[in-house]
């Protein structure tokens, strides 16, 4: 994991403490189990998150088929709301759900700028705090 990307996740582990949530990046995400775990999981009570956290100097973001089928997997079995996180670097947090995202022609995912601002959520919204309208 780059230092940006264990950055970010510590960001939003903080932001989700500071919410209400009892959050914690999962120590093994990244190749260090063949258990299914997302990047960061928090709930609190009510409300759980797996999240899956991608953040990038560009405008698009690519994830493998294998991070996608193993944050389902996950959260099937616990019980969460999986959504990938994505961090442009000075840009607020976007949050998309999996169905939201774009399917490349090799099967993997995709998000970009405009996909993440359209259709993706706010921090708010994933907590429950507020409703985004959105124009169609």
């Amino acid at each position: 994991m780059s230092k940006t990307g264990s950055v970010e996740e510590r960001d939003l582990v903080n932001k989700l403490w500071n919410s209400g949530f009892a959050a914690m990046r999962a120590p093994a995400s990244g190749g260090a189990t063949k258990r299914p775990l997302p990047d960061v999981l928090a709930g609190n009570g009510k409300l759980y998150l797996a999240i899956e956290v991608k953040s990038t100097r560009q405008d698009h973001i690519y994830i493998d088929n294998e991070k996608i089928t193993n944050l389902k997997k996950f959260s099937e079995i616990f019980g969460a709301t999986p959504y990938i996180g994505a961090k442009f670097i000075r840009k607020p947090w976007r949050f998309i759900k999996l169905e939201d995202l774009h399917v490349t022609r090799s099967n993997n995912y995709r998000v970009n700028t405009d996909l993440a601002f359209s259709k993706g959520l706010d921090f708010e919204e994933i907590i429950g705090e507020s409703t985004q309208t959105k124009l169609i």
